[in-house]
């Protein structure tokens, strides 16, 4: 694998090359009419002049370094440059970042690093989308005016690996994988389906709460626990156990953007030190592209590396940081993160609001998240902020610590944990394809379509000699589905029978 510092060469530089943080920039737009709307390079482009303005003014012209955080909304011919172009700058560093959620936080702390080794003296990372637009426009069938849409998809690249039976069990796609982790984790921290559902339940109304006080928020009212957790009609099951509430909102129209430069041009500026934001530390590390390929379901082991990584590179406990954002693109990846920090499920897990609620602008949630935390910390001289990012399918994982005093060290350049989160995996069941036979259920999830019906499941089981199997559970098969949705006890571990399908696809159903 590829380090993820590859690049940065290391040098520990004196206060000068210190980089900080200090302009941030947020834009939320939801006009009556969709095409009164602001497209993504509208958006970036009032994000960056509102983190200029917060920096004081002046910065865009001469940025060295702009990273775009990869958009999906519309195709451009090329989004950097034509963004440098409309805020008048001319960067000689020009990126369009691949798609993760954990993204924004990976430019930023890379960012950081050139800054630090002199490879650049102003940087910016900025993203935007504006899926509600789009939905919007088509809805009413109108045509958006907005910049000539690309005939080439220049979007994003780096998009992940998934095995051809998961395709073709319809379980590639984020909401009907992060169930599977969901399930899993439960089970193995000895919770019942119900415990676990009032666990997602709380967790979710308090990020509904946080959303609601930001001023940037897509959703201006508090959601009740209980109501985000209860199928509804307008509330339908996605993914069991998942209903729309507890998934990421991506129909949104958002915009930020984050400015950051050396400790000496900072002053220079005349920035005064309430302004400024520190780095402290950061780690980064990644599962198998394929889910199918990991250890378990219960837990990430880079999850866990980087959380404790950054904890480890600064010498505190979990317990010392005052301020969290822990992804949550759905309620598995925020539980599972407070349990690798070793926090209680009732800590206050966001600064933001969440992507269900403040929004989730796809990929740039987390430049949201820094804006965000930046507000805190500006109000509190002696906070610490981690923020955590994940991208794919539980795949990529970014942590950065950020504090309203210097560090005492300079940052580390060195900040993949990959060999830790190695070590820590687990042996990898192997996947067959073919089989009929015995098996217990590993995890699962069940499909519904828009009317809140079951199409199929999606068993991920074991077999005796101990290989994997992926299967599917019908959806004329009750007496299966009945199990998989008992309230009172897991179906992990489940015994069952899989024989084969007509279509060479494997299905399982209780014994």
């Amino acid at each position: 694998m590829e380090s993820v510092h590859a690049g940065v060469r290391a040098v520990n530089p004196g206060a000068e090359r210190m980089p900080v943080l200090v302009g941030i920039g947020e834009v939320t737009d939801r006009p009556a009419d969709p095409q009164d709307s602001m497209e993504p390079l509208a958006l970036m482009a009032e994000a960056l002049r509102r983190a200029d303005e917060d920096a004081g003014g002046g910065w865009l012209a001469g940025l060295n370094s702009l990273d775009v955080v990869g958009q999906v909304t519309w195709r451009y011919d090329d989004l950097p440059a034509l963004l440098a172009r409309r805020i008048g700058a001319s960067p000689k560093r020009l990126v369009n970042g691949p798609v993760g959620g954990e993204t924004p936080i990976r430019m930023l702390h890379e960012a950081a690093l050139r800054i630090s080794a002199g490879a650049a003296d102003v940087a910016a990372i900025v993203g935007g989308e504006s899926m509600y637009a789009r939905a919007k426009a088509k809805e009413a069938g109108l045509v958006l005016p907005w910049t000539p849409m690309s005939a080439k998809d220049n979007r994003y690249d780096g998009l992940i690996a998934l095995h051809p039976l998961a395709k073709r069990l319809g379980a590639s796609i984020p909401a009907h994988i992060y169930p599977f982790y969901e399930i899993a984790s439960q089970a193995h921290w000895g919770q019942t389906p119900e415990q676990a559902r009032n666990e997602s339940g709380a967790l979710w109304g308090a990020f509904s709460r946080v959303a609601a006080d930001n001023p940037y928020t897509w959703s201006t009212q508090a959601k009740d626990s209980a109501d985000i957790v209860t199928p509804s009609v307008g509330n339908r099951l996605i993914a069991w156990p998942y209903t729309k509430s507890m998934v990421a909102n991506p129909n949104v129209n958002q915009g930020a953007a984050v400015l950051i430069c050396s400790l000496d041009r900072a002053r220079r500026a005349g920035i005064t030190q309430d302004r400024l934001i520190y780095f402290h530390a950061g780690a980064a590390a990644c599962e198998p592209q394929d889910y199918l390929q990991r250890d378990a379901y219960y837990h990430s082991v880079a999850q866990d590396a980087v959380l404790q990584g950054v904890l480890d590179e600064i010498g505190k406990k979990a317990a010392a940081i005052a301020y969290l954002e822990l992804y949550s693109c759905f309620p598995c990846v925020p539980k599972m993160a407070l349990r690798s920090l070793g926090l209680h499920a009732d800590t206050a897990a966001t600064v933001t609001g969440g992507l269900s609620f403040f929004g989730g602008p796809l990929n740039n949630y987390m430049s949201h998240a820094v804006c965000a935390m930046t507000r805190r910390l500006r109000a509190d001289a002696d906070g610490f902020g981690l923020l955590y990012g994940q991208g794919g399918f539980v795949n990529k994982h970014h942590t950065l610590i950020l504090g309203a005093r210097p560090s005492e060290r300079p940052l580390s350049p060195k900040y993949s944990v990959q060999e830790h989160a190695d070590a820590a995996r687990g042996p990898v069941p192997p996947l067959i394809n073919e089989y009929n036979g015995p098996a217990s259920l590993e995890t699962f999830t069940i499909l519904y379509d828009r009317t809140g019906v079951p199409t199929h499941g999606v068993a991920i089981a074991r077999v005796p000699a101990g290989q994997r199997l992926i299967a599917m559970v019908t959806a004329q098969d009750r007496d299966t589905l009945n199990v998989l949705t008992a309230s009172d006890r897991s179906a992990v571990g489940q015994q069952g029978m899989v024989s084969t399908l007509a279509d060479s696809l494997l299905q399982w159903e209780v014994r």
